[in-house]
């Protein structure tokens, strides 16, 4: 596994990087080489000095990612914790099932993104937008975006609707179906009560 130690606006003391690069191989045992982590530390300003320090760990396995954050009064405690979580959450991701965790563990941002996830550390909170990707919506007929999607190996994916020319989502159902969502717009605006533009 190759691990990057990187500082968020600051240097990272020589004693700070070799602590986390002891620390992750912990985690690298149970990764193969073609596995990839990136480490990030970070200050933040706060009345108290017991969430000060960050320490924020997005691995790569197999291509999918998986992150994890801790905060502690110092470097060395938030890296033992976030090492602490990645172990036990590296063991469950690689020990799912390949079909299963398609579409439980894919977080897949939108047809043709990236893949990168939405932060999934809800232990300072709930999960927090950390990218907004645009792309143009093609008109497609259902059966086309069910093999698009498939060729993508996304859980879900929106299109505009050949038939109908309005936006639809098609995502997978856990059962192994499709399902489809033509969203509709609420209350006068459906009914084009809604404000005109000028």
């Amino acid at each position: 596994m190759r691990t990057i130690v990187k500082g968020k606006n600051l240097d990272v003391p020589d004693d700070d990087r070799t602590y986390v690069e002891q620390k992750m191989r912990r985690v690298e045992r149970l990764l193969d080489d073609r596995s990839e982590a990136i480490v990030e530390l970070s200050r933040e300003r706060h009345k108290s000095t017991e969430e000060s320090r960050i320490v924020e760990v997005t691995l790569v396995i197999d291509g999918r990612p998986l992150r994890s954050v801790a905060r502690a009064s110092s470097f060395r405690a938030a890296t033992d914790e976030v090492v602490d979580k990645l172990e036990r959450r590296a063991v469950d991701f690689k020990s799912r099932p390949r079909d299963r965790g398609r579409s439980a563990d894919r977080q897949d941002a939108v047809p043709g993104g990236s893949g990168v996830p939405v932060s999934q550390d809800t232990e300072r909170g709930w999960p927090r937008i950390v990218k907004v990707k645009r792309f143009d919506l093609e008109p497609m007929f259902e059966e086309d975006a069910v093999d698009r999607m498939e060729e993508l190996e996304h859980s879900f994916y929106v299109f505009v609707n050949a038939e109908t020319e309005r936006v639809a989502v098609l995502y997978r159902r856990n059962d192994g179906d499709y399902g489809l969502i033509e969203p509709e717009a609420a209350g006068g605006y459906a009914k084009g009560q809604g404000k005109s533009r000028a």
